[in-house]
């Protein structure tokens, strides 16, 4: 009888990178990840896959941070009404001055309240902006005084039927 161990295949990291990469970017689960490096021919169990998540996927994060470019420092948001299901809701959307959208609300009003709850996540995800463009909707102007934080902010409201803020529209 051998004295050897079993042997265990190393994966390069560019394949656990890749399998990483379809497990977060696309709506995948891992046995869907496992089923598509199949079809390129390496066979990796749903289990190894989880297991790769569990240690590599923190230094993935970490590296996808560094590579995201930094957001402007113009704000230009929107809000629109849209019907979801026959009831009017309130989609609210905010882009920086390069277009790159921040986020998106959908909100059942249209008032101070949802405009207040829309600053705050994108304050909790992004620096205060050093300018904010909005339309005529006096929720905006609310909700920057009710915000201290956003006092300094230069706020710009521009008219609709100028289409100023067609960066969002």
């Amino acid at each position: 009888m051998s004295d050897r161990k079993p042997y265990r295949h190393r994966f390069p990291l560019s394949i656990v990178g890749y399998a990483l990469w379809l497990y977060h970017r696309f709506p995948l689960s891992q046995r869907d990840v496992q089923e598509l490096l199949q079809g390129c021919g390496i066979t990796v169990s749903h289990e190894t896959i989880c297991q790769w998540n569990i240690k590599f996927a923190p230094l993935l994060t970490e590296q996808l941070r560094h590579r995201e470019p930094r957001r402007g420092s113009r704000w230009h948001l929107d809000e629109v009404c849209v019907p979801v299901g026959g009831v009017k809701h309130g989609l609210w959307r905010a882009v920086d001055e390069h277009g790159t959208v921040l986020d998106l609300l959908l909100q059942h009003h249209r008032e101070s309240e949802a405009a207040r709850t829309f600053f705050t996540r994108l304050l909790g995800e992004y620096e205060v902006p050093e300018v904010i463009h909005t339309d005529k909707l006096w929720s905006y102007g609310a909700a920057i005084r009710e915000l201290p934080v956003l006092h300094p902010v230069e706020h710009i409201q521009v008219a609709r039927a100028a289409h100023c803020n067609n960066l969002i529209e």
